[in-house]
């Protein structure tokens, strides 16, 4: 199979303009990178932008604060992404004189970069030859080569990588990368491929064996559980009470309000419930429950602070929470360039 002359062909006349492909700077590579993962280029698009253009090195970033940085990604999710970038952000301005590592090694040692994301960064940025599997990559290869063997052990990673180094061009491998990730999001998709288009068509094991639909293969399926949140609203004075979520769960980092389990539900004397809706996580289905009431129990605000309702919306809110305050007129709308007056943790 003439993997390479066939790939390169079709990434010439199909590939899309996005930004990061017209820079070498390993900082937007990186960026873009980051804000991809679990996220479509749809999305991830506009805040990439927001991103690098607020903060146009990765100096910027490392000057930022945190609750800037989680403003910033509000609604994206996965926030661990945006507390590794800041956290690399900060490494690399102290250890790198913010100048980016152009070492495979040195990359994939920084926080939140793993083997996929490093192999990116060094062949982008730098033209290292490291192929990169990502999920995109691993479904073609699977497909193509009839890979059986579950993709998310480590015997069928291995496997996917002795495939993809055997048709790695070493001469491109940036061009390569690129195009093989690019051919598996607009071509060799989870459903509906094009297989009518694909140039690989009279050499794929799964065409021709009618399997496209069952690979790749995996071993580990999701299991998702359901979780109940109880919300209190109690506004005092024109203050909202809220608190920063800092254990390791869902939203770490991110602001929302206090939660209540039935038994503070029970003694609540005063309370209404506002709405109740869901929202759906990798591993959780999440029911949601906003209560209004009066008065926060004592035991409840130990780990809250009260703010001006005008400075909600300046916080990192998770997707539920910030839906709520816009609909909901209990709550101020935003009061631009505000910075609000909060505790550290």
């Amino acid at each position: 199979m003439h993997m390479k002359k066939l790939l390169a062909d079709w990434f010439a006349q199909n590939k899309r303009d996005l930004p990061w492909r017209n820079t070498q700077d390993p900082y937007l590579i990186w960026l873009s990178e980051v804000i991809l993962q679990q996220t479509q280029v749809v999305q991830g698009l506009s805040y990439y932008h927001h991103f690098s253009s607020t903060y146009p090195s990765i100096a910027d970033l490392a000057r930022a604060s945190e609750d800037e940085v989680m403003k910033l990604w509000e609604g994206l999710g996965y926030y661990s992404r945006a507390r590794n970038l800041h956290k690399t952000a900060k490494i690399v301005a102290e250890n790198y004189g913010g100048i980016f590592p152009d070492r495979y090694e040195d990359i994939r040692a920084l926080p939140g970069i793993g083997d996929y994301t490093a192999a990116a960064i060094a062949s982008f940025a730098f033209d290292l030859c490291h192929p990169v599997l990502d999920g995109n990559v691993a479904r073609v290869i699977s497909r193509m080569f009839g890979m059986i063997m579950p993709i998310d052990t480590h015997a069928g990673r291995a496997e996917l990588l002795r495939i993809l180094n055997k048709q790695f061009d070493k001469q491109h491998p940036a061009e390569f990368n690129q195009a093989i990730m690019e051919f598996g999001a607009i071509c060799c998709k989870p459903r509906q491929p094009l297989c009518a288009e694909c140039p690989f068509q009279s050499d794929c094991y799964a065409f021709r064996h009618k399997t496209v639909e069952f690979l790749p293969m995996k071993k580990n399926k999701i299991v998702v559980k359901p979780r109940r949140l109880n919300y209190l609203i109690c506004i005092e004075e024109g203050c909202i009470w809220i608190k920063k979520r800092t254990k390791s769960d869902i939203w770490r980092h991110l602001y929302d309000f206090p939660e209540a389990d039935d038994k503070h539900l029970k003694k609540l004397r005063k309370s209404q419930l506002l709405e109740v809706s869901e929202h759906q996580l990798s591993h959780q289905r999440l029911t949601i429950s906003f209560w209004k009431t009066d008065s926060l129990p004592e035991k409840l605000q130990i780990s809250a602070q009260k703010i001006p309702v005008a400075e909600f919306f300046s916080l990192a809110t998770p997707k539920p929470i910030n839906n709520f305050a816009v609909r909901n007129q209990l709550i101020a709308k935003p009061v631009e360039k505000k910075r609000p007056n909060v505790k550290k943790f």
